[in-house]
Formats: C-alpha cells, sequence, structure tokens
C-alpha cells in the first residue's frame, strides 16, 4: 500500500540529515578511518561514569564506564542497534507481522524507539495531521493524546464505545456520512484515522506519566548537583571548557601545519567544530563524501549547512571533539594530499 497520501505536506518535504548518512559511513568504514565530522561530545568528560540498576527480582544491571558513555552519546535516530534488532525479532516471534519480510521499498516494518507513548503519538500525529483533517477516535480516551490532537487544528469526532471498546454499529453509521464517490476521489474531508487503544485502554489502565518521568529524571540530576554543590558544577564546567580548549588548539596546530596554503579558517572562540574553507575547491561535496573516505578521512560538507544543500560550498566542518592530537595531524595531513589531488 502507498501511504504518501496520508503524510502532511511537512512530512513529505522532510530529507535526511547529510550527518547521519555520514554515521552510516562511518559504520562500514575500516577502524583505520579517522573521522572529523561527527558532532558528537567527547565521553570522557560526562559525569556519569557508571551505574547499578536494581531489578524487582533481587538482581541488579550493572552499566560499566563504556556502556555508559553509549548510553549517555548521540546514537542512531531510531535507537541502539542492538535494542532495535531485539525488538524486531521479538515483534517477529511473538506477532508475525506480514511486513516484517517486505522489502524495504514495499514499507517493511521498522521499529523506533521512543522515551514514552507521548513522543511517539506526536510525532505520528505531527507526520499526519493537516489543520482541518477529522479524525476518529473513542472517547474517554488518554488525556496525552487529546493534549497532542488539539493543537494540530484537526476536528475531533468522537465513535461511542462500551465495555467491550468500540461499538461496530455506531462506528460504521460515523463512515457512512461519506459517500463511495468522496472515497474515490479522495476527499480531503475522508477522516484520516482512527485511534483507538484496543488493550488495556487508558483510563482504565495504568501509564507512567511524563510528569513522573520528569521527576525521575530531575532526582538523578538533583542528586548530582547537590553532592557537587555550585562549587563542584563550577569546577566541572572549567574542567570541560579547558579540555576542548586544549582539543581545539591541537587542531589548530594541525591546521596550520597541513593546510595553510591550501586552506582558510578563523579559531573558533567555541563549541567543538573548525569551520575550513577549501581554497580552489568551489564545492567540497563529492571530495568529502567519495574521495575523501579513500583517504581515510571524513569531514562534513559544508554544504549539509545551507539552507539550500544543493548549493555549492567550499567549505567543511572538522570536529575536534573525540580525535587525539595525533589523529588530528594525520588526518589534515590526508586531507592536504586530498585537495593537492583535487587541483
Amino acid at each position: 500500500m502507498n501511504y504518501s497520501r496520508f503524510i502532511t505536506t511537512v512530512s513529505a518535504a522532510r530529507k535526511a540529515s547529510p550527518i547521519r548518512l555520514l554515521t552510516e559511513l562511518m559504520q562500514i568504514s575500516p577502524p583505520s578511518l579517522i573521522s572529523l565530522a561527527g558532532g558528537a561530545p567527547n565521553p570522557n568528560v560526562f559525569p556519569f561514569k557508571r551505574a547499578t540498576v536494581a531489578i524487582g527480582d533481587g538482581t541488579a544491571v550493572e552499566i560499566g564506564e563504556d556502556l555508559m558513555k553509549r548510553a549517555l552519546q548521540y546514537s542512531a535516530s531510531a535507537g541502539i542497534p542492538e535494542l532495535l534488532s531485539w525488538l524486531k525479532n521479538f515483534q517477529q516471534k511473538i506477532h508475525n507481522p506480514p511486513t516484517a519480510n517486505y522489502r524495504p521499498e514495499q514499507a517493511q516494518m521498522e521499529v523506533c524507539v521512543t522515551t514514552g507513548s507521548q513522543e511517539g503519538l506526536s510525532k505520528v500525529f505531527e507526520m499526519l495531521i493537516n489543520p482541518g483533517d477529522n479524525i476518529l477516535l473513542d472517547a474517554p480516551t488518554y488525556s496525552g493524546t487529546l493534549a497532542a490532537l488539539r493543537p494540530l487544528g484537526c476536528n475531533i469526532i468522537n465513535v461511542p464505545s462500551d465495555q467491550h471498546g468500540i461499538i461496530p454499529k455506531d462506528l460504521k453509521k460515523i463512515l457512512s456520512t461519506w459517500s463511495a464517490e468522496d472515497v474515490k476521489n479522495r476527499s480531503n474531508q475522508l477522516p484520516k484515522f482512527l485511534y483507538t487503544i484496543p488493550n488495556g485502554c487508558n483510563p482504565t489502565g495504568n501509564s507512567l506519566t511524563t510528569e513522573r518521568k520528569k521527576e525521575i529524571y530531575q532526582i538523578m540530576v538533583s542528586q548530582l548537583l547537590q553532592q557537587w554543590g555550585e562549587k563542584g558544577f563550577l569546577e566541572h564546567i572549567d574542567r570541560v571548557v579547558e579540555f576542548y580548549r586544549t582539543q581545539r588548539d591541537a587542531m589548530l596546530i594541525a591546521a596550520d601545519k597541513w593546510l595553510k596554503d591550501l586552506a582558510e579558517w578563523y579559531p573558533p572562540s567555541a563549541g567543538m567544530f573548525l569551520w575550513i574553507k577549501i581554497k580552489g575547491v568551489s564545492d567540497t561535496q563529492q571530495l568529502i563524501m567519495e574521495k575523501a573516505l579513500q583517504k581515510e578521512v571524513l569531514l562534513v560538507p559544508g554544504g549539509a549547512f545551507n539552507i539550500d544543500s544543493s548549493e555549492p560550498s567550499s567549505y567543511v566542518r572538522a570536529s575536534f571533539s573525540l580525535s587525539s592530537p595525533a589523529q588530528m595531524d594525520l588526518a589534515f595531513k590526508r586531507l592536504a594530499d586530498l585537495i593537492k589531488e583535487a587541483l
């Protein structure tokens, strides 16, 4: 089935982030690749190092330092790969949805992890609903659903329900409002979708509210700040600032050593990036996305940051967050060789 006609204009206009595409390239690149492309903070300055989570059966989950770094670091948009794989396998084993075996171009089943039902609902609603669309749901329903729907300017049509859920005859009666001709012509007034909770309907079921989630998280941060105090927090900030200043200076040294006659840049006053203009190269897209990988160095083409990403850019972005000074030096040597070959 082609679902594109249900997608809002805004959602249909969304394109994959060029930086996310670079992440995929990094995952298939050899270990010798030095990436200056990622905008990820250095995990060595994260304040949380390890954790022990007590389980109800008396056991505990240990989150070591390496795993904690992964947990606090940026990850794939859909979720941690291992978790996604486990969830997809579980769905296939328990429910065996037919779409699981579809090809990607046929709308193959995918899984996306959210931070609770509210985020998932908001993503789906904003993807599907234009102002004025008709939406069917059976009330009373989860208040978060209503809160997510109301700002979108849709018409919410209540379908009667009883102790067994939606009453089929009433649903049929409501749907008969629209004629077969409306369906054939795909009238904009046709209901966009039906929202219902088939199992454990809320408000009759239990849910962890957004407010309570916030309380659980505010507890972790509050406990850390209470332990540190203002002095400890400011000392942590100073350590982070000094770390990134040292990293920046190392990158500037490497840039001055290898790129002095090939590129231009200004020392950054903050952040974790060096914005470099390559001399004699009108557009860095092909240089980085195709040729740079052969040299085992990766940066972000400047076009990724333009309003129109197809507009040529002679810039590249280099990150000094994660690489060591030696890696920065080698990376800029490889970049210099690449530029010389391109000129």
